[in-house]
């Protein structure tokens, strides 16, 4: 399941969010430790998957979900957005549309219904452009991964999608050259191609976290949307996973994950 896998990740990443120290031996460092909380990835994605589930738009939910969570780490122009029912998107092209849309990669069964509801889950709020795109590449990518898309066929797509010719981040960089190039970024373009190159280079989703936690980054995020494709390709985590889920999450959420 993608959204299990986007979860782990958010609540993985979460310890080194804002302060990864600087020599941090990221090949076998804790992934799990007292320092992990669930943030505002973990909420929206399973507000997202609520939404799909119960027939409802994407704002309800995403504004209904985040209300009973206020303090999750949203955005500054999301945040407004929550408490303001009647506000409107706003044009983001924030990596939030990204990390929130793994269930729908997960959920829907043609490469069209994907593309449309990863769309429909991020134009209520981050309907510019790359906003859009970051929602559409990362659920297209996890839907490849659970239909038996090999690898190159991945890296093609989102290499298409994130060319090195009009995006400074590409997914057709290595991950040896983000090592030592890579700035924090919040926007889709910045995050989405990055957290796909984690995967690609990783032989396992907990490898898949640690390439991650090789970089200086909005690392929650990255492992969120990048941890939906690692699970799905992998086939799993090899975690405890409910285990994980029950120590780290409310029981509401929980129960949504579990649903």
């Amino acid at each position: 399941m993608a959204v299990i896998g986007a979860v782990l990740g958010d609540i993985s990443g979460s310890q080194y969010e804002f302060s990864r120290p600087k020599e941090l031996d990221w090949r076998c460092c804790g992934l799990f430790t007292g320092k992990c909380r669930f943030t505002d990835d973990s909420v929206m994605s399973l507000a997202a998957k609520q939404a799909v589930q119960q027939g409802i738009p994407f704002e309800d939910s995403y504004r209904e979900m985040g209300r009973k969570y206020p303090k999750a780490g949203y955005g500054g122009m999301f945040r407004k957005w929550l408490k303001d029912g009647s506000m409107g998107p706003y044009n983001s092209f924030g990596n939030g549309s990204a990390m929130r849309c793994s269930y729908i990669g997960e959920h829907f069964q043609t490469e069209k219904e994907v593309m449309e509801w990863a769309a429909k889950s991020a134009e209520c709020t981050h309907n510019h452009p790359e906003g859009i795109k970051g929602a559409v590449v990362t659920a297209m990518c996890i839907y490849m991964a659970r239909t038996g898309a090999q690898k190159p066929d991945i890296l093609g797509y989102a290499a298409r999608n994130y060319p090195k010719d009009s995006y400074q981040y590409s997914t057709a960089y290595e991950l040896s050259q983000y090592r030592d190039t890579y700035r924090w970024d919040v926007t889709c373009q910045g995050s989405v191609p990055v957290a796909i190159r984690c995967f690609l280079e990783s032989e396992s989703y907990e490898s898949f976290l640690r390439n991650v936690y090789s970089l200086t980054c909005d690392m929650d995020t990255l492992c969120a949307i990048g941890g939906g494709i690692a699970e799905e390709y992998y086939h799993g985590t090899g975690l405890d996973e409910d285990m994980l889920l029950r120590k780290y999450l409310s029981t509401e959420l929980y129960q949504i994950v579990r649903e």
